[in-house]
């Protein structure tokens, strides 16, 4: 039977996207939308408007009005810490409407909806966790350092209007991420979803407004990266991008930001890898540990995913084993079904650069140990691909360098500790790393010497009050914690004279 979701659709009560532009929901002006076919089963799931560039006007125009204006960005700190706290109440409380909703935008299943990174109870504890932060971002009071008697202070002071982009893969976390940080801060919001992942994104809006948040303080235009991402990213009146997505837009961003030197935090991915050293506590479950971040649930579609193996010679063939295992017990279809744990890439597009990168790897000598090609059958009409395992490659092959973006796990041979170090800083990315092993001296020394953001000790995690992101050309900045919830704000100096002259 040829898979179906359009049932789901009708039960979730999918109804067309709006924009959403100083409190008011509407369409765009020139009434154009787009279609968004389920990445599953190829069937057309819902329309959602098309915010053209006079829209996008609008929305910032809004922003910056309610920025102005102070009701939000001089609000004491008690309004928005209440705000935050009630939102992140609601989102507990629609949590499985929610999840509904997202497996109908992306088709990430129910069942992987659940755990912590990619659920909307990790979302609540971002917003619970910066609302904490609100209170507590302060200035300084310094000694004079010459001159007569005064004050030299200093105050942090909300950034204003901040375009936050946000990726189709982790729409509960990274909405969180984001607005968490800018609205704590007392920024306005312009927010761009992914066209493939809207819907979802809609009804936390909705839910935000809800909770208390001023007309204005959040705007909404929804729609493909050109007209409406470009117009936004290049908007004059915008102070702030926040961007998470591919390197090729996030250096898109850096140049359109040189013109109103716009602060910029970009997340662009990784090559992460995994460094399994023959001491490793359990090299199975390292080796599962490792290919389940590639196949399960998003299907490799995860920035940070451990997408290169480093495994040592004494262990390799065990890991390999462990690895062909667990790639086996993956399953898909529909992403309602909970014996469903994996998705399908999210596009035809994506479908066919995945499968180009594994002829690619062929081509270039790696080892296919299993998986490689198109899932057919009742999948046929879906963008699923088989969790794809290469053993024996070489750390300068196009597949241990490029980000792939889909269930493909290169895994590649070391003998030294030293090797394994090299190897993994060998990448023009740096966002993450795991570490398998059991000596605690060696964890120590390899996590100083890799180049990446974030490290994980026989296992990897996300959590709210950790900051995130990447060294290279993984992005600038961080998400999370105090540093994500500063980089809202502008560092203001002020000197208040005590006597009749400050000098």
């Amino acid at each position: 039977m040829t898979l179906t979701v359009q049932p789901h659709r009708e039960s979730v009560g999918l109804k067309t996207g709006q924009l959403y532009i100083d409190g008011q929901w509407g369409p765009a002006k020139d009434a154009t939308t787009w279609t968004h076919h389920h990445p599953a089963t190829g069937e057309p799931i819902g329309e959602f408007a098309v915010a053209s560039a006079a829209d996008v006007d609008a929305a910032v125009a809004a922003a910056r009005r309610a920025f102005d204006g102070g009701e939000w960005s001089n609000a004491r700190a008690g309004v928005r810490i209440g705000v935050l706290h009630r939102f992140a109440a609601l989102l507990r409380e629609h949590a499985d409407e929610l999840r509904a909703l997202q497996a109908l935008d992306n088709s990430v299943p129910l069942s992987f909806g659940g755990i912590y990174a990619t659920s909307v109870g990790a979302a609540a504890d971002v917003f619970d966790h910066h609302a904490g932060w609100i209170d507590k971002i302060g200035g300084e009071t310094l000694p004079p350092y010459q001159g007569g008697d005064h004050l030299a202070m200093t105050f942090r002071e909300p950034i204003g209007v901040v375009a936050a982009i946000l990726p189709w893969n982790a729409p509960f976390l990274l909405f969180a991420q984001k607005l968490a940080p800018a609205l704590g801060a007392g920024c306005t919001v312009v927010l761009k979803p992914s066209e493939y992942a809207t819907f979802s994104v809609l009804r936390m809006v909705e839910l935000l407004a809800e909770a208390g948040l001023p007309a204005g303080t959040l705007n909404v235009v929804t729609g493909p990266g050109d007209p409406t991402g470009e117009r936004l990213i290049t908007h004059p009146d915008v102070d702030k991008v926040s961007f998470t997505g591919s390197r090729g837009v996030g250096k898109r961003i850096v140049e359109a930001s040189a013109g109103t030197l716009k602060r910029v935090s970009l997340e662009l991915g990784g090559k992460s890898p995994a460094l399994c050293f023959a001491d490793a506590p359990n090299v199975g479950l390292a080796a599962a540990t490792t290919i389940g971040a590639v196949t399960m649930g998003l299907s490799g579609q995860a920035c940070v995913a451990n997408t290169r193996a480093l495994v040592h010679r004494d262990v390799y063939d065990e890991f390999i084993a462990a690895a062909q295992g667990m790639a086996a017990a993956i399953t898909y279809g529909d992403p309602f079904d909970p014996g469903v744990i994996s998705s399908p890439l999210i596009n035809e597009r994506q479908l066919e650069r995945v499968l180009g990168y594994i002829q690619r790897g062929k081509d270039e000598g790696a080892r296919l140990v299993c998986g490689g090609e198109r899932l057919e059958g009742d999948l046929a009409n879906g963008n699923f691909v088989a969790p794809t395992i290469f053993a024996d490659v070489e750390n300068s092959a196009t597949i241990a360098q490029e980000e792939i973006f889909g269930p493909v796990l290169a895994v590649v041979p070391f003998e030294s500790e030293e090797e394994a170090v090299r190897l993994a800083n060998d990448t023009e990315y740096g966002l993450g790393a795991s570490i398998f092993s059991g000596d605690a001296q060696r964890v120590f020394r390899v996590s100083r010497k890799l180049r990446v953001g974030t490290i994980g000790v026989n296992g990897f995690q996300v959590e709210p009050h950790l900051p995130f992101g990447g060294f290279k050309q993984s992005g600038l900045g961080r998400e999370g914690g105090r540093s994500a919830f500063e980089a809202y704000t502008e560092l203001k100096t002020v000197l208040m004279p005590l006597t009749d002259e400050l000098m």
